[in-house]
């Protein structure tokens, strides 16, 4: 039995985790330790990393971010129900070899017919975001954006194992395609269904949390330039005592930035209830998250005005 081929050795991107939180925050992504660590880890050892969390804490994110950070391109797969092999990793133009087989008989005397063999080269094969990754010939590695992979069906996390083992992919027709770099892998996952061990044994794993409060106030001075500090402040405290509330959905950053971002964009300088009210919308994402905070204002520090005698 023939042994399994060595994954190539993966070049140096960061010198360390410090290296990773300076040059994410060079590009205005703010990282924590725990993030910074094992996105360096993936980088140098080589191994697809599965970020997991709530919506909204910034996975995706972090995939763009460390794109932008190594100046490489960003390979995203949006993943989605009913994924098919096709659209992940590759398929054949069937129109461009049909017309070869036309071409091929219109011009040939003898009735010469184009062969399977023929068919079936690189010339007619359609790269997919996958395969694509595997044969960027770029100086450095892409990063690969695998994101949602919860929202796909469970057999098409079978169809990943080859290429998160050995950053590999095999075309029967044509043989396997092994990256020369491999990609930074990165999977993202909202936990909306549990994933198969079999994944997560090829994985790193780290799970990103909302963030603190100081660091949350921090990301927002950054995204909205336009908030004054008592807004920011405010608004980040208000978001921390939502995620308490037993919601549908509790609000993540991106959340918080669309909302601080509606707050800045009708000039609203601090915090009142009826600036909540009208803003609810970037907030709660359900009728009933929507009733949940409408409810909870006055325990949340902004009461209603008394009602008259």
């Amino acid at each position: 039995m023939s042994e399994p081929p060595a994954r190539p050795v993966p070049p140096v991107l960061f010198k360390d985790a410090d290296d990773v939180r300076q040059r994410l925050d060079d590009v205005g992504y703010l990282v924590d330790e725990g993030t910074a660590t094992a996105l360096f880890l993936a980088t140098v050892l080589g191994r697809p990393l599965l970020l997991e969390g709530e919506p909204g804490v910034g996975k995706t994110s972090a995939a763009k971010a460390l794109a932008e950070a190594l100046d490489t391109p960003l390979i995203r797969l949006q993943c989605y129900e009913g994924l098919t092999a096709g659209e992940a990793l590759y398929e054949w133009n069937y129109q461009r070899q049909l017309l070869a087989v036309r071409l091929t008989e219109a011009r040939s005397h003898d009735q010469q017919r184009l062969t399977e063999t023929d068919l079936f080269t690189e010339e007619f094969l359609l790269d997919r975001p996958l395969l694509r990754a595997v044969r960027h010939e770029g100086p450095l590695p892409p990063v690969l954006l695998i994101d949602e992979i919860d929202r796909a069906d469970d057999e098409f996390e079978a169809l990943l194992f080859e290429f998160l083992g050995e950053s590999a992919i095999t075309v029967p027709e044509l043989g396997t395609f092994a990256a020369v770099r491999p990609p930074v892998a990165i999977l993202t996952s909202n936990r909306s269904r549990e994933l198969h061990d079999a994944l997560r044994r090829r994985c790193l794993y780290h799970w990103i949390d909302f963030p603190a409060p100081e660091r949350a106030v921090e990301i927002l001075r950054r995204s909205v330039p336009a908030a004054n500090e008592p807004l920011i402040a405010s608004a980040t405290e208000f978001i921390g005592r939502v995620r308490a509330l037993d919601l549908d959905k509790a609000p993540g950053m991106a959340e918080a930035i669309d909302w601080v971002s509606a707050l800045a964009a009708l000039r609203v300088a601090r915090l009142a209830r009826g600036d909540i009210v009208a803003t609810l919308s970037a907030v709660a994402k359900s009728p009933d998250d929507r009733i949940a905070v409408t409810e909870a204002l006055e325990e949340l520090g902004y009461p209603g005005q008394a009602r008259k005698p």
